[in-house]
């Protein structure tokens, strides 16, 4: 994503602030907008505005009249909206049934992680050394890239084998080794690396990885293709050995190992937060992110690192959230599959989760949200007629698959109120895939615009 110019930026921060969106310019600097790093969490929302009327369930229905009465939008549609400042629900319909949420499932993911293993949590990837023998360890961080960005002002800063390879290499000079085989390890997450509940040509092409504790560019062949390799973690020790080779180690790629238990670490670095990791999966709707995080909800819950512990980790720490989960039933971690079927109500649920003001642990879901026309999966969106209210106002996650479109979000009305919301449809006609989006776009733009 191409950094916005500067001044639309800082219009964004003035209107963000003066909305009530957030409680000071800090707070959106902690975003993907800013370089990493200028706040150090980010801040609680400001408590809403509570003297203006509150909104009533035939005032939101009106405001939504006209774009639910869209036909592209199927049989099957609805919406929740939560009152946040009272903290009640006002409004909903179709929400007899659940849901397929498309890419609002990583809102769920999401939101688990932050609550499971805390907001300032990092993953390391490390080289532990036996003699002549490297092992890399795979810790399990969903950007670990090849080299070090050039671009000091890419969201979220990257740990990078280059860097490994540069300590590692150091190590090994100062203990006289100048040759050595570099087996890898990538035994933190276990079972199936691809899901079965995923269509077969994801896998593909390149849609999404097979998810490993040890990847490079989220396993692709290139950074920036859409290949990806068969084996994420042989991908990432042939790379980080061709890195040791460029300083001068002569170094060979052994096979798959468990590194051995007590061995101290040579060199080691570090991933992201995992505030600023779910910023970024949420911002651009990153499917191998969110897999990758959905494991370490199953290890944090200590159910296990396979995506079926992600699954049931995922479901206990909904439930000690608060969210009422016996009528979904979840899949994946990334909304990929079609078998996924959530209720409205708790898509919207873990938005709400994040702003109360007993979370502040939670507070990234929100920061890191596409903000309307303007960035990440809501870029190109909200350019049509009846959207004008929404721009700039509303953050929400967005989701898309054949059929299916979704939004689940938050936005402040022209009273003051906060108000949280999900909107879905799983029965859109493909070829009006462009105008239930808009439909979408118009039904959450009336929510900012109005004062009901």
């Amino acid at each position: 994503m191409a950094r916005p110019p500067r001044a639309a930026f800082v219009t964004l921060v003035t209107a963000a602030v003066l909305a009530g969106l957030v409680s000071s310019p800090q707070a959106v600097s902690a975003s993907p907008l800013a370089p990493a790093g200028t706040a150090k969490a980010p801040a609680v929302l400001e408590p809403a505005e509570t003297e203006g009327v509150a909104p009533t369930a035939a005032g939101v229905q009106k405001a939504l009249a006209a774009a639910l009465a869209d036909p592209s939008l199927g049989k099957h549609f609805g919406v929740y909206v939560y009152d946040a400042s009272r903290g009640k629900p006002v409004f909903s319909v179709g929400t007899a049934k659940p849901y397929i949420p498309a890419s609002t499932m990583k809102l769920l993911t999401t939101v688990s992680a932050l609550e499971a293993l805390g907001p300032e949590h990092r993953f390391a990837t490390k080289v532990v050394r036996s003699g002549n023998s490297l092992v890399l360890v795979g810790g399990g961080d969903p950007l670990l890239v090849t080299k070090r960005p050039m671009d000091p002002l890419d969201f979220p800063a990257r740990a990078s084998l280059q860097d490994l390879a540069a300590s590692t290499a150091k190590a090994l000079r100062a203990a006289g080794v100048v040759r050595v085989t570099v087996g890898y390890d990538a035994t933190l997450f276990t079972g199936p690396a691809a899901n079965p509940k995923w269509e077969p040509n994801y896998l593909t092409e390149g849609i999404a990885a097979r998810t490993s504790a040890l990847w490079v560019n989220e396993g692709r062949v290139s950074p920036g293709m859409a290949k990806r390799a068969d084996s994420p973690a042989l991908a990432a020790a042939t790379a980080f050995a061709t890195q040791l080779q460029t300083l001068g180690i002569k170094a060979t790629v052994g096979k798959a190992v468990k590194a051995p238990a007590g061995v101290e670490a040579i060199a080691q670095v570090d991933s992201a937060t995992l505030g600023d990791l779910v910023e970024y999966v949420n911002l651009h709707s990153d499917n191998d992110g969110a897999e990758v995080l959905l494991r370490h909800v199953g290890l944090a819950t200590k159910n296990g690192g396979s995506y079926t512990g992600g699954l049931a980790g995922l479901r206990v720490t909904l439930t000690k959230l608060g969210l009422d989960v016996s009528k979904a039933r979840f899949e994946d971690g990334s909304g990929l599959s079609r078998t996924n079927l959530v209720p409205l109500d708790v898509l919207a649920g873990a938005v709400r989760v994040a702003t109360a003001e007993d979370k502040p642990q939670l507070r990234h879901l929100l920061t890191g949200l596409p903000v309307a026309g303007f960035n990440g999966s809501l870029r190109q969106r909200f350019a049509g007629p009846g959207t004008a209210g929404g721009t700039g106002m509303v953050r929400a996650k967005t989701g898309t698959l054949t059929n299916v479109h979704s939004l689940a979000g938050f936005a402040r009305t022209k009273s003051g109120t906060l108000l949280v919301f999900a909107i879905g449809t799983d029965s859109s006609p493909a070829p009006k895939a462009l105008d239930a989006r808009a439909a979408l776009d118009r039904a959450t733009a009336a929510l900012a615009a109005c004062g009901c």
